[in-house]
Order: structure tokens, then sequence, then C-alpha cells
């Protein structure tokens, strides 16, 4: 006598989906000979001369938005705080300016890479225009992320948190000019409105030299342009395409040659430079590390990184956040090339969605 068995399923809260009964389908019905005797079924499992029953079997899929729900609300939040550590830098720039000694009473601090290396003026631009190029290809990068709602919100929060480091290591220990060649402006001791107007130029010039913006000084510990060419480096690597492997090199070398470039036109010590990649990379690092791992996310004796300052608002915007987020893109248009369909770097082809 033959036994038909059914396959059955766990049904899934959020997403389904019900196969037919019909040639196309899987198999979901198995039949089976307890006699020994010799069955002929059709590919979908059913045996000749036997109805198809109007049964479904429900098949449990994944729901990629319970892992990585957008949460936009909370990509505006981190937007709005790195903001307002960026307003903060430009205000403690103007208000350390006028603490800096002058360069004929306090001359410059030696520095070993300055006893070796002469100074080029136009180095300090080419710092800045790789900085450019890097800033501009992350941007058109992420926007065309699947889960730029995700990553943006760590890209936000991590910046913003440099930056008010920046601001109090800037405010505690005030250091005289690199360099003879700087050209400082003047101080403007109780002068609020023009303290004010030289706020805004900054932030208006993007902090920049090429812009005419950046004409004080006192903002060398630690280097902000060597935290943009090295956080946008990282994030440019970290959520790269794997069969783009040459892009991340690519803008390794800018990075480098734009962290260099500072050095050689004498514009920050290297204490400067140095302090500003370790704690940029430490940062970067581990956040992903937690945001990886979900163990990570738990309070707990053992879980030192739980110790953090930031680590309850890391909770905040990573606590829905369950897997590691894969590197997958999206096209505006109704396309998308073959190479950004793959996964990135660091992920597996298991987890791209």
């Amino acid at each position: 006598m033959d036994v038909i068995e059914t396959l059955q399923f766990e049904e899934h809260p959020h997403s389904q989906q019900t196969m037919p009964c019909s040639g196309h389908a899987r198999s979901t019905l198995l039949p089976v000979d307890t006699e020994g005797s010799k069955s002929t079924s059709l590919p979908n499992g059913i045996r000749k001369g036997q109805k198809c029953p109007q049964e479904y079997v429900q098949i449990s899929l994944p729901d990629a938005r319970s892992k990585f729900p957008l949460e936009w609300w909370k990509t505006g939040v981190a937007f709005v705080y790195a903001l307002f550590n960026l307003i903060m830098t430009s205000v403690m720039i103007t208000v350390v300016h006028e603490r800096v000694p002058p360069k004929e009473k306090n001359p410059p601090l030696p520095d070993t890479f300055f006893d070796y290396v002469d100074r080029v003026e136009w180095a300090f631009k080419i710092s800045e225009v790789n900085g450019l190029i890097l800033v501009g290809l992350w941007t058109i990068q992420w926007l065309l992320l699947r889960y730029r709602s995700i990553v943006g919100r760590r890209f936000f929060f991590i910046m913003g948190t440099l930056y008010l480091y920046r601001c109090i290591t800037m405010y505690i220990t005030t250091l005289p000019v690199p360099g003879m060649h700087f050209q400082c402006a003047p101080k403007l001791y109780g002068d609020s409105q023009a303290k004010l107007q030289r706020i805004l130029k900054l932030i208006s010039g993007g902090g920049l030299s090429i812009t005419g913006s950046h004409i004080m000084c006192g903002d060398f510990l630690y280097s902000g342009h060597t935290v943009m060419l090295t956080i946008t480096y990282l994030f440019i690597k970290e959520y790269s395409p794997r069969q783009f492997w040459w892009y991340p090199w690519v803008c390794w070398l800018l990075s480098a040659g734009g962290i260099l470039c500072i050095l050689i036109a004498h514009e920050h010590y290297s204490v400067d430079v140095l302090v500003a990649y370790y704690v940029t990379t430490r940062l970067f690092w581990w956040y992903h590390t937690m945001a990886n791992i979900p163990t990570l996310k738990t309070p707990s004796q053992t879980n030192q990184f739980s110790q953090a300052w930031w680590f309850q608002v890391f909770l905040f915007f990573e606590k829905n956040v369950h897997t590691s987020v894969p590197c997958s893109y999206v096209w505006p248009l109704s396309w998308l090339p073959n190479c950004l369909k793959s996964s990135c770097w660091r992920y597996s082809r298991a987890q791209k969605m």
C-alpha cells in the first residue's frame, strides 16, 4: 500500500511562499512504497493517475527587512550628531586661535620628520584635493548601497565622535605653529561678532585652505585632514565590491599620499598625524567588530567593549541589526552591472541578498 508523506515547513511570520502542485514545482509530496513494489511517479512526486491534491506547502523565506531595518530616523539622528560636532570644531578653532602663542616668542617645536624633509609649499593643496576626491567617491558609493541607512549612521557617528575628540584635544593642549611660514589671522580678543563671522566662513568653506576659509591657527592636535583621508578610505574599502579589487588600492594611494603631503607641507606636527590615524582606525575597527558580532552587543563583565562611554549610543543604532550587513548595491536605473551584484571584500556570497 502506498503512503504519501507531506513535508511540513514552519511558517515564517513575515514572509512565506506557496508552491502549487505542478510539474514545475519542487518535490513537496514524496511517494513511499511500503510493499517494495515499483512506483511510477512524475517529477513533482505525484504518482501517475493520481489527482493533484489541492494543497500547498508553505516554505519559510528569510525577510531581509527584519534583519536590516532601514530606520532612517536613526540615520538622521547620527547626521545631526555629526553636524553638531563639526560646528563645534569650527567654534573651538576660533577659540583656540586666540590662545596660540606668537611664533616670534614661541618657535615651532622640534620634529624629526621636519629635520629630514624640507617643506614643499604646494603639497598641502595636493592633500586637500585628494581628500575631496575620496569624499566624492565615498558619497557616490554610499548612495548606491542597498543598506545605505545603516552604513550612513555608522559613518556619521564615527566621524562625529572623532571630531568631538578633536575639540577636546585642541582645547586642552594648544601647540605653537609647526613652521615659521604660518601667517595666522589677527586675534580678535573680545569681538564676538567678528568671531561669529569667522566661524561661518570656516563652515562655508569646509575648513579647507584652498577655499580661503581656513586662516586661523591652533587646530593642530590632532589633524582633521588626516581623519577625513583615513575614514573615507576605510569605509570605501569595507563596502566595496570584490570585483573592483583595484578600487580600494587606488583609494589607499590617495589617502596615504594625502597624509604624506600634510607632513611634507609642514602643516601639522608628526604627532598630530599619528594620533589622528590611530584614533580613527581604532574607533572604526572597534565599532565594526561590535556591530558584526552579536554577542558584543550585550553588556556583561566579559565584554570589555561595553565599558566604552558610547556603548549605549551604539546599542541605539545597532540593536535591530542582527548580523553583518551584506555589501549589496542597488542602481537608480533599471539595469545593474554584473560587477556590482557580487559581495564585498569581507562578506561571502552566502550573505549577499
